[in-house]
């Protein structure tokens, strides 16, 4: 049985190691559940490995808002104290505080 442990948390902001974006942890995957064709347009050199968490982030940059799918070799946590500004936050999340945001609804 595959066992693996989360290192980031719902509600929590975390960025990109290498493009320039951040975000909100809504959902994780124990491991990648996208489809091949996505993980196959990622440059072969680029590509993480499957057997580690995914996150699905409401994510930001400076041009726009999205949903973004990361590995967790990707992630670092953001300890900057700033929220993230994506429309969708507020469906899933209280307010910002404490560098972090608490859940709407309790999960079983």
């Amino acid at each position: 049985m595959l066992r693996t442990r989360a290192k980031y948390y719902l509600g929590q902001v975390v960025r990109h190691r290498k493009h320039p974006f951040r975000g909100v942890v809504f959902d994780v995957d124990a491991m990648f559940t996208n489809t091949e064709e996505w993980y196959e347009a990622i440059p072969e050199e680029a590509r993480p490995a499957k057997d580690q968490p995914f996150y699905h982030l409401l994510a930001e940059n400076d041009q726009s808002h999205y949903v973004a799918y990361v590995s967790e070799q990707n992630l670092v946590a953001d300890y900057s104290g700033q929220p993230v500004d994506h429309p969708d936050l507020d469906d899933l999340f209280g307010p910002f505080e404490d560098g972090q945001y608490p859940l709407h609804f309790q999960l079983n």
